[in-house]
């Protein structure tokens, strides 16, 4: 397949710059970070491992860091849209396991570490947790939060949050680490799409062409026709003056945020690019050069969509890469799990 064909591309790349000593792959730091993982999992209640949902299978913890196999250990999926009451049952849920392990003692302290691979999301978990803890507000107002970005790597050192009393329970935030090598190209594609390392080892519009591909083979794409006739029908039923405010008020926010590429407006074009690009492609998707060809063209369709003008050079080509790879990682493209998920797993999965 033209896909697999790019992602191969994709994660020789990531195996290649692996190999070499100081890329930014397994650094030092996440050599230290593994040792100091496993010396601290014994000293606590048990451990919450955090997976991309996207890549529930590719993002395991467990090629970087060997659990012991006496350590308590649930595994949580994130990077998916968890609405604040999906939050309050999952700290319930840690509450009543907590009590489980304590059962007897009236007045105690429990502690779960945090551990998973680059840009999991686990301090933004952690933070989560101790906004919704049962915590006073006069406490929360005096506790630290973890560092959240977008980039991998931002978490240096082991910390510890406060994110609930009675019982009084402490997480534990780790750095993430990779494995100190890649055996799976696939594997380290999806790693690298899904912004669990450096874009510069591969290159963002080598990741953008195939993130393209993805949602090409996909049929994601096709409920964007959907949305975009509920908008139209919206603005048609709208009065002809209440139209005109709108519009003109429309025009004063493009011209003042056009650069703003997580505008609505602008992702509204996107998508509607995307889609007019794929519906009339003619080829074989399953054709690598014939995909590569449409790819092309999308690109160059997405520089207008993005505002951005053609004769920028590699430049702007980067810039309209880069932009697209946000706008996916943050969910504004649709919805795609990377790892093929069987019907019944073999570990318990919340």
């Amino acid at each position: 397949m033209a896909t697999a064909a790019l992602g191969r591309r994709v994660g020789a790349a990531v195996k290649e710059a692996a190999a070499k000593e100081g890329w930014g792959w397994f650094t030092p730091h996440m050599a230290a970070t593994s040792r100091a993982i496993l010396d601290r999992i014994p000293m606590v209640d048990f451990t919450l491992e955090i997976r991309d949902s996207r890549i529930p299978f590719s993002s395991a913890y467990e090629y970087g860091c060997r659990f012991p196999s006496s350590s308590k250990r649930m595994i949580v999926l994130n990077k998916i849209d968890l609405a604040d009451r999906a939050q309050t049952l999952f700290l319930r849920f840690l509450q009543a396991r907590i009590r489980e392990l304590k059962v007897g003692q009236s007045n105690y302290t429990a502690t779960v570490m945090l551990a998973g691979i680059p840009n999991v999301g686990k301090s933004a978990i952690a933070n989560s947790l101790h906004q919704i803890g049962r915590i006073s507000a006069a406490e929360k107002g005096k506790l630290k939060h973890a560092v959240v970005t977008p980039l991998p790597g931002e978490t240096k050192d082991i910390s510890s949050f406060k994110i609930a009393s009675h019982p009084n329970i402490y997480v534990l935030d780790t750095p993430g680490v990779l494995a100190p090598e890649i055996f799976d190209i696939e594997m380290g594609s999806k790693l690298a799409l899904t912004g669990a390392v450096q874009d510069w080892l591969t290159g963002e519009c080598e990741l953008a062409k195939y993130f393209l591909s993805i949602l090409n083979s996909s049929d994601e794409y096709k409920r964007w026709e959907k949305l975009n006739t509920k908008e139209d029908d919206r603005l048609s039923m709208n009065h002809e003056d209440k139209v005109l405010s709108s519009s003109n008020s429309d025009k004063r926010r493009r011209k003042q945020y056009s650069t703003d590429h997580t505008q609505d407006f602008i992702v509204r074009a996107v998508r509607r690019t995307l889609f007019e690009t794929v519906l009339s492609f003619t080829g074989n998707m399953e054709n690598e050069e014939e995909m590569v060809g449409l790819i092309k063209a999308q690109l160059m369709a997405l520089h207008e969509a993005f505002r951005l003008p053609l004769d920028s050079g590699e430049d702007g080509h980067k810039r309209v890469a880069t932009k697209l790879l946000n706008l996916y990682r943050t969910g504004r493209l649709g919805h795609y799990t990377l790892d093929p998920v069987p019907v019944t797993a073999q570990e318990s999965i919340i």
